[in-house]
């Protein structure tokens, strides 16, 4: 991979890596007993680390609660999904003959292999390696201060707390099938509904309406 080459990665156990791009539906076609899924787990807790450390470093400043806040916005699946495209980790992914994704099914892919690259990374070659790509590839956007995410729950409820006001947030709808679930969700602010919006989960869904509700303010 030229990839290698171009983040001065010398790999030991290039089957890590290899893995690191096999989706399911590749896996499912070929017999195989694994997929990307497992390093993609670790590789999302060792990104919340880095990224934890690097914030907790600069920014000596800030809150808990605003360290969080600004980690969300560097490890949501947008952000992953700018790494990959970045760093051309996309171009490596492998998926069955037969699979019939959906865009957002192939975002969130994109974004998946990104941490399982680096759950790869890790195991491979360690912490400090780990460390050395995303100083390259994350801390960048981190030092910019892009934005890949607005978290409208956090300032809603920061509002809603300053001024003694119940909030809700309430399911509406959920349709579609299992794997391509439509959520409608509403927040209610003592008792009347302020906003609605639509995810394909309901966390994002509960953003959208959020959004609408301070939009209102």
């Amino acid at each position: 991979m030229r990839f290698f080459k171009d983040y001065s990665i010398k790999p030991v156990d290039t089957r890590l890596y290899d893995l690191a791009f096999i989706h399911e539906s590749y896996s499912n076609e070929n017999n195989l007993n694994e997929s990307y899924e497992r390093l993609e787990f670790l590789g999302d807790t060792i990104l919340d680390l880095v990224v934890s450390e690097y914030l907790y470093k600069k920014y000596f400043q800030l809150t808990e609660g605003q360290l969080t806040r600004m980690r969300s916005n560097y490890v949501c699946k947008k952000a992953l999904y700018t790494y990959s495209i970045e760093t051309g980790l996309d171009q490596y992914v492998k998926l069955g003959m037969g699979a019939q994704l959906s865009r957002r099914e192939m975002d969130s892919i994109i974004s998946d292999v990104f941490e399982s690259f680096i759950g790869a990374l890790y195991l491979d070659l360690g912490l400090e390696n780990v460390k050395k790509f995303l100083e390259k590839t994350v801390i960048p956007h981190i030092e910019r201060k892009d934005i890949f995410f607005y978290d409208y729950k956090s300032e809603l409820k920061q509002l809603s707390d300053k001024n003694s006001i119940e909030l809700i947030y309430q399911l509406i709808s959920e349709e579609g099938p299992p794997h391509k679930k439509i959520f409608t969700m509403a927040v209610l602010l003592n008792g009347d509904i302020c906003g609605t919006g639509v995810g394909g989960s309901k966390k994002e869904a509960e953003q959208k309406a959020a959004k609408v509700a301070l939009e209102k303010k």
